[in-house]
Parts: C-alpha cells; sequence; structure tokens
C-alpha cells in the first residue's frame, strides 16, 4: 500500500485556546494513537490534501523532524460549514501487528450483462479487512467483462492468504440483474458485517489490531 508523508510539528500545548490559534494558522491538530503514550502533533491543512480527497486508501508517515512513525487515519472531523478540517486522529501501526482497514473496490472491464440491458448493482465500494501493514492492498480489483445478467461475484473470490476479509464469503460485491429500464449503477445498500469508518472523501479510517480506539481531540 502506498504511503503518504505528512511533515508537522510536536504539540507542546493542547488547550482549547492554543488549538483555535492553530486552526487560525491553516494548521490541523492531530493526535496519534496506539503508541506508549498519545502523540499530540500539528500539520498544514494542505498537507492532507492527497489523505483526505482520494478514494485510495494509504498508511501515513508522521514526519515530527526526529524520527518517523507509522500510521493510518482513524477518524477526521471537518467543520460543519466551510468543510475545513478541524481535526484527525491517527493510529500509529507496526510491523508485526495486524491492523484492521477499509479497502476500496475497483470495477474493470464493461459487463455484457449490462451491455444486453441489465442493471450492475455494485453492493460494496469498500470491504474491511485484517493484515500485517505490510500485506495491505491499495485496491479489490474486480474484473467484470464476463458478468452476464444474473451473475454476481462475492467475497469468496477474493480470499487471499495475505489478509482475512471480514465479510461473509457469501456477500455479493457486485452483480448484474434484469433491468427494465436505462443502466444505472445504484449506491451500496445497507451492508452486513464489519464496516469499520470512512473518513471522507478521505475513505480510509482504521484500527489497530485488538487495541481500543480511541478518538476527540485533547
Amino acid at each position: 500500500m502506498k504511503s503518504i508523508t505528512i511533515k508537522g510539528s510536536e504539540r507542546e500545548s493542547v488547550g482549547k485556546k492554543a488549538t483555535k490559534a492553530l486552526r487560525n494558522a491553516g494548521m490541523v491538530p492531530c493526535v496519534v494513537y496506539g503508541g506508549e503514550k498519545p502523540l499530540h502533533f500539528s500539520a498544514p491543512e494542505l498537507s492532507f490534501r492527497d489523505l483526505v480527497y482520494t478514494g485510495a486508501a494509504h498508511t501515513v508517515k508522521v514526519d515530527l523532524g526526529e524520527g518517523k512513525l507509522r500510521a493510518i487515519m482513524q477518524d477526521i472531523q471537518f467543520h460543519p460549514v466551510t468543510d475545513k478540517i478541524l481535526h484527525i486522529d491517527f493510529y500509529q501501526i507496526f510491523d508485526d501487528k495486524e491492523i484492521t482497514m477499509n479497502i476500496p473496490v475497483r470495477l474493470i472491464g464493461n459487463s455484457p450483462g449490462v451491455r444486453n440491458g441489465g442493471r450492475l448493482l455494485f453492493r460494496k465500494r469498500k470491504l474491511a479487512i485484517k493484515a500485517l501493514p505490510d500485506k495491505l492492498p491499495d485496491f479489490f480489483d474486480i474484473d467484470i467483462s464476463k458478468l452476464k445478467i444474473g451473475d454476481n461475484i462475492t467475497v469468496e473470490s477474493l480470499l487471499n492468504d495475505d489478509f482475512a476479509i471480514l465479510h461473509p464469503d457469501s456477500q455479493v460485491v457486485v452483480q448484474v440483474k434484469t433491468a427494465r429500464a436505462a443502466i444505472v449503477v445504484e449506491e451500496d445498500e445497507e451492508e452486513e458485517g464489519v464496516e469499520g469508518e470512512e473518513g471522507a472523501a478521505a475513505e480510509g479510517t482504521a484500527e489497530g489490531g485488538d487495541a481500543p480506539a480511541e478518538g476527540g481531540e485533547n
């Protein structure tokens, strides 16, 4: 999985007044959980553009000038009116510890069932998986070039020894059904199974192992 480097500075003061001053200066207050103690830092809002406003999932290298640590975005808060980033929580990851993360699904090719008047139903646009950090895939690429009317692709066809998919094997990811009207691609229906947080256009929050997820701004 690709990694994005975020360069920032450790925060000495985490009070409301200091946090407001950071935001007024175009900085985003952040916290990294999962280590020996929470790590508070801030970074320019533009630094998070490629992490937050993308459909791809990424890990993060937090660079505070004295060494780097690896993490994944766990939670993000936006201003309800301006949509500016108010706060981000990260979770530190380690090479030998599995983490849970949502991975986007991409459809490849053109379905003959759709060309024949069928309706493409994209049931799961993200799949939650558990894996070691170095085994996390960037995407699930699904070839629909042989998908006829009545066919579907389930989680079972995506199983891999490198990770565990946290949905039932029978979970339908994409299918083609008969349609009388024009072709449409529908949004996800109500989903079952393990579902992580999406973060936004950020789309990609996660938890580390069995550690409790902490959130909120300090």
